[in-house]
C-alpha cells in the first residue's frame, strides 16, 4: 500500500501518508480523518479484534482479525463501493442511479448509520473542510430525498479521496491505519481482563412449549 520511502520519511503518520501519495496539500485532511476514525466503540472489526485477544492470541493476531473484518464492503470498503456507484453517473443522472438501486432492493454504501439517524458527525466534520465534487453532491441530495438517509464517515472518506486525487484504495487504507490505534487500545484492555469472550446463541421456542 505504501512504499519503503514511507518508513524512512519520519514525521507524523499523516505526513508520511501524504508524502507516499505525493499529495502534501492533503495532509491536514488526512490527519483529521485519522483522528476521527481511530476508535468507534464495539464496531464489527473492533469486536473481532477483542474476541481474538480474549483467547490469548497475540496483539498482531488481534489486529489481523480487525483487518480481515474491515475489508468487508459493509465496513471499510464502503467508500470504494460508493465510488463505483458514482462512476455510473458518467452515463446517467443521480436520480436514475438511486431509483434503479432502490428497485433492485439494494442499500446505499456510505449512507446511514444505526448510531446516527440524524447524520454522522464524523462525516459532517470531514465534509465541512472539503469542496464536494458535483457528482457526489448530486448523489447525496438524491439519496437524502428518495431514501431519507444521511451520509456517514465512509462518504467523507470517498470525497476526501476524490478531491485530493488519492489512489482508489485510499479510503480503506486511511480507515485501517487509523483504526489500528483503537484496536490496539481495545486489545490491551481485553488482555488485561483475562476473560474469554463467549457469547451465547438464543434459540426461539415454539408456541407449543
Amino acid at each position: 500500500m505504501f512504499g519503503s520511502d514511507v518508513i524512512r520519511a519520519g514525521g507524523s503518520i499523516s505526513a508520511q501518508m501524504a508524502k507516499a501519495w505525493q499529495r502534501p496539500e492533503a495532509e491536514p485532511h488526512i490527519r483529521q480523518a485519522l483522528c476521527l476514525l481511530a476508535d468507534h466503540e464495539l464496531n464489527a472489526s473492533t469486536f473481532a479484534a477483542r474476541v481474538a485477544i480474549s483467547t490469548g492470541a497475540s496483539l498482531a493476531a488481534g489486529v489481523l482479525s480487525g483487518l480481515a473484518t474491515l475489508t468487508g464492503p459493509l465496513h471499510g470498503r464502503a467508500g470504494m463501493s460508493l465510488a463505483a456507484l458514482i462512476d455510473q453517473m458518467a452515463t446517467t443522472d443521480a436520480e436514475t442511479v438511486v431509483r434503479e438501486r432502490l428497485r433492485s432492493g439494494l442499500g446505499f454504501p456510505a449512507f446511514g448509520h444505526p448510531l446516527y439517524p440524524a447524520g454522522d458527525p464524523r462525516a459532517a466534520a470531514l465534509l465541512s473542510r472539503l469542496t464536494m465534487p458535483s457528482r457526489y453532491l448530486a448523489f447525496l441530495q438524491q439519496v437524502e430525498r428518495l431514501v431519507g438517509e444521511q451520509p456517514n464517515v465512509d462518504f467523507g472518506l470517498a470525497v476526501l479521496t476524490i478531491v485530493h486525487r488519492l489512489p482508489a484504495h485510499a479510503s480503506l487504507g486511511l480507515f485501517a491505519i487509523s483504526r489500528c490505534v483503537g484496536w490496539l487500545a481495545h486489545a490491551l484492555e481485553q488482555a488485561g481482563s483475562g476473560q474469554l469472550i463467549r457469547p451465547r446463541a438464543l434459540c426461539g421456542r415454539s408456541s407449543a412449549e
